[in-house]
C-alpha cells in the first residue's frame, strides 16, 4: 500500500502545519491511525518496525512528540503505567471514562465543554487546539460484584 497516493486528514494537516511528510513520520502515522488510536509507544515501535526495519526508535519517538505537539494525539496514563497510551485526537478532543479496578477504556464523544474552552481562552488569553478529558470511577460489573461481608 502506498500511503503517499492518498494522504489522511491528520497527514494533510503535517504538512499544513509545514512538517515534511517523512517516510518515518507516515510510517509512525499510519501504524496509530490503523490501531485504533490507542497504542503504547512500544507497540507503535514494534509495528514501524515490521513495516519498514530501517526507521529507527529515535525516529518513532520524534514523531510521537511531534504528534503530540500538533494535537494530533495525546499521551494518556491508563491504570498504573507509567508508559503513555497514545489516542487520537478527532477533532481536537478525546474522552475516556476509566474503571478503577479492571482498567476498561469507555470513549465517548459529548463533553459539551466548548463554553468552558471560549472562557478559558478569553480569561487566560490563550488560543486551545484540543483536550483530553479523562474519568475515573467503577464501570457498571465493577460496581455490582458482590462485596465480601464485614466480619
Amino acid at each position: 500500500m502506498d500511503r503517499h497516493l492518498s494522504l489522511s486528514p491528520r497527514a494533510q494537516r503535517l504538512r499544513e502545519a509545514g512538517y515534511k511528510l517523512t517516510s518515518a513520520r507516515l510510517t509512525v502515522l499510519h501504524v496509530i491511525e490503523t490501531s485504533g488510536g490507542h497504542v503504547t509507544s512500544s507497540e507503535v515501535l514494534e509495528r514501524v518496525t515490521a513495516l519498514d526495519d530501517s526507521i529507527g526508535r529515535a525516529s518513532v519517538f520524534r514523531a510521537l512528540d511531534l504528534f503530540t505537539r500538533l494535537s494530533i494525539l495525546r499521551p494518556t496514563y491508563i491504570g498504573t503505567s507509567a508508559t503513555p497510551t497514545y489516542v487520537l485526537m478527532p477533532d481536537g478532543h478525546h474522552h475516556h471514562m476509566i474503571c478503577i479496578s479492571c482498567n476498561r477504556v469507555i470513549e465517548f464523544e459529548d463533553c459539551e465543554l466548548d463554553e468552558l474552552a471560549a472562557e478559558l481562552e478569553t480569561r487566560l488569553k490563550v488560543h486551545i487546539t484540543g483536550h483530553l478529558l479523562e474519568f475515573y470511577g467503577l464501570c457498571d460489573d465493577c460496581y455490582n460484584q458482590p462485596r465480601p461481608s464485614k466480619l
